[in-house]
């Protein structure tokens, strides 16, 4: 175990997503949510094209048992149509300081069905289990493994960093043969500087980080460690990049705006390509 453009046939992401505009700051949104019953309708026209042999399927957030359901056959039908075809699943929490983050129905759903079937899971915040500390967070990621999936990581949690309190600890773990645990802590943003435009880019960095975990995975997929410094070099260039973006765009003394802090990735191409390395993973 060992806990990452493409060189691969196809990526297909299937998202759930409502609200995202009032998400990510903007003050107004519009547009519907699709249903299941929708999203069965697109798939079986994917099917009828013979356009659905997929290498990889990443999927996000859903608040919908029935759509979550839907989400997870459509995964299996294409499992079974590639059987090397790998599942990441990104989740921005289940619990957030105690408080479940997704509706409490979904749990039976992300447990029996979500799970088993991932092969890769990366949870955003785990504030809950990092305060069982460190070996509460191992236990976590090993009750994972052993549902299913041989990649889990990590991305923050509140544990205390030995470079001081403007780093965030990420862990990932990947089972390939003996267990085996790494950390990273990287600098993404100041937090006392950029506490609120920090966590608008939060949310759009999430995508990202998922996005790049699912890349790096596949270019290093017995190299997490590599995987992972990679992944959050990624996000560490193209964050500074924006940030430096949006305060020159605002001007002194103004906050950015959320159409200031979208992600510069077009700008960041070669950074993600080939990114300079600006942390070092640590076994445990």
């Amino acid at each position: 175990m060992h806990s990452s453009i493409f060189n691969c046939s196809y990526l297909s992401i299937f998202c759930h997503l409502s609200l995202i505009f009032l998400m990510l700051g903007y003050e107004h949104w519009k547009g519907q949510v699709l249903t299941a019953d929708e999203l069965h309708v697109l798939y079986e026209g994917i099917k009828l094209n013979n356009v659905n042999q997929y290498d990889y399927v990443l999927t996000g957030y859903t608040r919908d048992d029935s759509f979550l359901d839907t989400v997870v056959d459509i995964v299996q039908e294409l499992k079974r149509e590639n059987p090397s075809l790998e599942y990441g699943v990104y989740n921005k929490a289940v619990t957030y300081y105690n408080v479940m983050y997704v509706p409490e129905n979904l749990l039976p759903i992300y447990r029996d069905k979500v799970v088993p079937a991932a092969d890769i899971i990366k949870v955003s915040v785990l504030l809950c289990w990092s305060k069982l500390k460190l070996l509460g967070l191992f236990q976590a990621m090993n009750l994972l493994h052993s549902m299913g999936p041989d990649t889990v990581v990590i991305t923050s949690s509140d544990l205390p960093s030995p470079l001081g309190d403007q780093y965030l600890v990420a862990l990932g773990s990947q089972k390939i043969g003996e267990f085996d645990f790494i950390s990273t802590q990287s600098r993404w943003y100041s937090r006392s500087e950029w506490t609120s435009p920090g966590w608008m880019l939060c949310l759009w960095e999430r995508d990202l980080f998922a996005a790049m975990l699912l890349a790096w995975t596949h270019l290093h997929p017995n190299d997490l460690k590599m995987a992972c410094e990679k992944t959050v070099s990624v996000i560490h260039h193209v964050i500074k990049r924006t940030i430096n973006y949006a305060k020159e765009v605002a001007g002194p003394n103004r906050k950015p705006s959320p159409a200031q802090l979208k992600l510069r990735m077009v700008q960041s191409k070669a950074d993600i390509e080939d990114p300079a390395i600006v942390l070092n993973a640590v076994g445990l």
